[in-house]
């Protein structure tokens, strides 16, 4: 008897500590509060001297059943209102963004639009080296006429998956179009501007970002209309931008921007102006070269030997080159080709970057990109040290300029298939007639060609009356180049303004 109760306590025992465990396996681990870091400052912008606040913040995103899944960092700059007598009718806020996916919103904050920006080398032939970094007041910073709030998508900067969040419900194409717009939802909630003029500034796949969210605030029983969206490197329609073989309109889009990077890098158009021979490369690529590229090898080599002497003189490398390449350059090549006489690389982002390679005999630059690992530096130090000095924040875990975002969801539907929002945008801007957008691109942007965002504008059905292109002589990231960091700045408080 003693040995049969002596079992059925055993076995009693085991029962209750596998269900205590169970229970304790179950428990999830409990999910801070939100952090905030709130500051104040003086500043002049624009001309104007004001005060205003800063505010680094996590805000919680939650799934169908109310449950945590994201925690997205933002950082808010706001004009400072003590007496309570703030008009928030009158005073606009812009939502800013970077791309990737997965980049941080570092590159526009450090580099354009905050109070305090990194300088690197403007004519881009230094490289940033080692700290310290040239970080200074940006005086040309929009604070005066917008409020600024800079978001950081879930996988990146402080931005991360909290609680039941799987990654899925924001790594895609429209799931993080879905979250951007829940996040400025609630931010206007929480901040009182449901009646302030809305604007969204993207870059790169940040624009693409920013013609999907333009859609999705439409729907979820709360719509939000934006007076703006500010385009910076858009890109809109990916077979444009992607420099494969075979991909004909890729041919066509980039043939201006090599054809202006071997102007900056006296290759070609010598003793024309960038605009003139920019135009002329137009000219041809909508021109004799489409009509080329589409015959194929039904011309005759009288004629393929014409379009090569053109390419030749547009692009300036050899003639020999062209001819092997069959009068179809791919970027890569080209980004290999035009400076290899000196044994250099030049840049994607921008082409007025170069880098020495170890194998002279490649046909792709080997090192990356020299537009971005000049730069990259600067730009990680100059963030870590404004939010730990000037806006003292201190989170317990590093700032993810470039974030794990994968397996992203690009949404496609098949095979062959590029990334479009364009038709979105057309979509938005039908609905909401009001809604204005700047394109801004760079000469030298060898990633989103600007001929490419003007035959993306022209074919989508986009109202072009409420469509207002500016250029400028730099890259991806124009504003590096200063002169054109202060048109652009011009250029988009004549936006804001005029709205």
């Amino acid at each position: 008897m003693k040995s049969i109760k002596g079992l059925i306590c055993i076995l009693l025992f085991v029962g209750v500590s596998i269900t205590l465990s169970g229970q304790e396996d179950s428990k999830t681990e409990p999910i801070p509060e939100p952090k905030r870091f709130l500051t104040h400052h003086n500043g002049e912008f624009g001309g104007k001297k004001m005060r205003y606040d800063v505010l680094g913040s996590e805000m919680h995103l939650k799934n169908a059943k109310g449950e945590p899944t994201g925690s997205m960092w933002s950082v808010a700059y706001t004009k400072s209102d003590p007496d309570k007598k703030f008009d928030p009718t009158t005073r606009p806020v812009t939502f800013v963004f970077n791309g990737g996916p997965g980049s941080a919103s570092m590159w526009l904050h450090m580099g354009f639009f905050g109070p305090k920006v990194i300088r690197v080398d403007s004519e881009a032939k230094e490289d940033d080296g080692g700290a310290p970094y040239n970080l200074e007041v940006n005086k040309e910073a929009l604070l005066d006429i917008t409020d600024l709030v800079f978001v950081d998508p879930i996988g990146t900067g402080y931005s991360k998956l909290i609680g039941k969040g799987e990654g899925k419900e924001y790594w895609g194409l429209n799931q993080d179009a879905q979250s951007i717009a829940n996040f400025m939802r609630q931010w206007v909630t929480e901040n009182n501007r449901w009646m302030s003029p809305k604007y969204i500034a993207g870059e790169s796949y940040g624009t693409t970002r920013a013609a999907a969210v333009a859609q999705a605030l439409e729907g979820n029983g709360q719509n939000m209309a934006l007076n703006g969206l500010i385009l910076i490197s858009q890109a809109l329609d990916y077979q444009g931008s992607t420099s494969i073989n075979d991909n004909i309109r890729s041919y066509i889009t980039y043939l201006p921007s090599m054809a202006t990077t071997a102007w900056y890098h006296k290759k070609a158009g010598q003793g024309k102006t960038i605009e003139a021979f920019a135009q002329e490369a137009r000219d041809f690529a909508y021109g004799d070269y489409v009509s080329a590229l589409y015959k194929g090898d039904f011309m005759s080599q009288a004629e393929k030997d014409v379009i090569t002497e053109r390419l030749a003189y547009f692009t300036g490398l050899g003639e020999a080159f062209i001819k092997r390449a069959n009068n179809r350059v791919l970027m890569a090549r080209f980004k290999k080709e035009l400076l290899r006489d000196q044994g250099l690389a030049i840049g994607t982002l921008d082409g007025r970057y170069f880098g020495d390679d170890p194998d002279d005999t490649a046909d792709s630059p080997e090192l990356g990109d020299p537009s971005g690992y000049k730069v990259s530096a600067a730009y990680t130090a100059a963030l870590n040290h404004y939010f730990r000095n000037d806006l003292r924040i201190k989170m317990d875990t590093p700032y993810l300029t470039s974030g794990r975002v994968s397996p992203w969801d690009w949404g496609s539907r098949g095979e062959p298939m590029y990334v479009k929002t364009s038709r979105r945008l057309a979509s938005a801007m039908r609905r909401n007639d009001k809604m204005k957008v700047l394109v801004a691109s760079g000469y030298y942007d060898l990633i989103t060609p600007y001929f490419d965002a003007e035959i993306t504008f022209s074919r989508n059905s986009i109202p072009m009356d409420r469509v207002q292109f500016t250029y400028y002589e730099g890259g991806h990231m124009m504003y590096n180049h200063w002169p054109a960091f202060e048109q652009l700045a011009k250029d988009i408080r004549a936006f804001i303004e005029s709205n």
